[in-house]
């Protein structure tokens, strides 16, 4: 069995291992990840605010090391077990379990009334300040959350993998992790995070793209390209646009808009078309999201079989 046949069965085992055991509780190599990170950071963005060239230096430190390693394996690992090495490092990258109960522990309290509770779940996926959230609020972070991180975590370490095995994998997730630790445009981070942040736009801009366009064929198509068209220009985030005006069109609800965060009111473009966000909306995004992931790995693998049978016959 070809290295590239065992890359596309790799996608669909490590989609139901996500499905059945959802994200390890305890020992999750990105956390550990992190320590390591904000250790780092700490050493070198001393004073707070330091110069672009030490955020380039600790991204290097980080990410360069890790990707070595995972080229080392595949070059030295057996057929059998770099298939079952990538399935477990791919499986710990997607989180997709995880994210849907993220979003459930806001949309269930939320659909029962219970904004306290809904808004108290909220913090785990929104930097807003959730005390001032209403419940259309609150619902809106939530919504917005499972469609970004869903192209972040989700499909953006698919199309890295299906594309560079385990190395590019690997360095994707990472530069995605340190994005959302440094990628802040404040007086510690703007100069320190800017490598990490313009690295991930970079990693990020061709699969949120095809994220977008995933939505739009698992939701209501024409809103989704249409918001996708006019509106996905209009956020500060050239990857979070597109990703969240054609995810708000196909669920047919309105994002964006005003949100309270530590530091102030921000006024943000408004996405999308149709009513308030709701506690179904979230709901709507989750399905959304797993419509997707399995709309990938049929594409993933269909077209990878048919590779593999071309070569075979031509061999």
């Amino acid at each position: 069995m070809t290295e590239s046949l065992l890359t596309v069965l790799v996608v669909p085992a490590a989609l139901l291992l996500d499905r059945w055991l959802g994200e390890p509780r305890r020992a999750h190599p990105l956390v550990a990840f992190g320590r390591v990170a904000a250790a780092l950071e700490a050493r070198l963005n001393a004073p707070a605010g330091s110069s672009v060239g030490r955020g380039v230096l600790a991204v290097l430190l980080l990410v360069v090391p890790p990707v070595a390693a995972a080229m080392a394996l595949t070059v030295l690992l057996p057929a059998g077990a770099w298939f079952l090495f990538a399935t477990a490092a791919l499986y710990l990258a997607i989180g997709g379990r995880s994210l849907a109960e993220h979003g459930r522990a806001v949309s269930g309290p939320l659909g029962r009334g219970d904004a306290d509770t809904a808004r108290a779940a909220v913090r785990a996926l929104v930097s807003r300040d959730a005390a001032r959230l209403d419940e259309a609020g609150i619902a809106t972070a939530a919504t917005e959350s499972m469609l970004e991180n869903g192209a972040d975590a989700v499909f953006a370490s698919l199309f890295w993998f299906v594309i560079g095995g385990l190395p590019a994998l690997v360095a994707h997730r990472l530069v995605n992790t340190l994005d959302a630790m440094w990628g802040y445009r404040n007086a510690r981070y703007n100069a320190f995070g800017r490598c990490a942040a313009q690295l991930d736009d970079v990693l990020n801009w061709v699969p949120a793209r095809l994220t977008a366009l995933s939505y739009a064929l698992c939701g209501r198509t024409r809103a989704a390209l249409r918001c996708w068209r006019h509106q996905g220009h209009l956020w500060d985030s050239p990857n979070a646009g597109p990703v969240m005006a054609a995810g708000a069109g196909a669920l047919g609800v309105t994002l964006g808009g005003a949100a309270p965060y530590p530091d102030g009111v921000r006024r943000r473009p408004v996405l999308g078309e149709g009513d308030a966000a709701s506690a179904a909306h979230i709901d709507a995004a989750i399905a959304l999201l797993q419509r997707c992931m399995w709309l990938w790995a049929g594409v993933i693998v269909t077209i990878g079989g048919l590779a593999w049978a071309w070569r075979t016959a031509a061999a």
